[in-house]
């Protein structure tokens, strides 16, 4: 039998683009099983153990005070008198103490949500305590302060 033979496309022929073959696909390459660990040698032993120094006691925790007030008024001196004397008689040494005038520095208390003076804030060590006053009722701000207990 023959074969027929087809008759070439002309010219103007439409041409049809054809997708090649799609290549078979491979499969995915197989992962490596484990390897099991070697035996581990066993640890060197230690040399005899050396006298420890003592602990150093940890540092004293340091206050940050601030006290707002206004202007020269006789609460805010007083209030700058007693929060003084507390710091130097409780504190001695472990504490910074500002005093910030909200004449001066208007900004700072409106920062500091400041809306009464005197007020005196624990900045650090957390959390922040407030005392708003002439800090006259020196139990109360010492109990506050977690300088004195209950």
């Amino acid at each position: 039998m023959r074969e027929k033979s087809r008759p070439t496309p002309g010219p103007r022929a439409r041409t049809r683009a054809v997708k090649p073959a799609a290549a078979p696909r491979k499969a995915a390459p197989r992962k490596a099983a484990p390897r099991k660990a070697a035996p581990r040698k066993a640890a060197p032993r230690k040399a005899a153990p050396r006298a420890r120094k003592p602990a150093k006691a940890a540092p004293p925790v340091k206050m940050l005070l601030r006290l707002y007030i206004a202007g020269t008024s006789i609460r805010s001196t007083r209030a700058i008198q007693n929060a003084r004397r507390m710091c130097d008689e409780h504190l001695a040494g472990r504490y910074q103490l500002e005093v910030i005038d909200i004449f001066q520095q208007p900004a700072l208390a409106k920062d500091h949500q400041i809306l009464a003076v005197p007020t005196l804030i624990r900045a650090l060590p957390v959390p922040l305590r407030r005392f708003i006053g002439d800090l006259s009722e020196q139990d109360v701000v010492l109990i506050g302060l977690d300088l004195k207990a209950k």
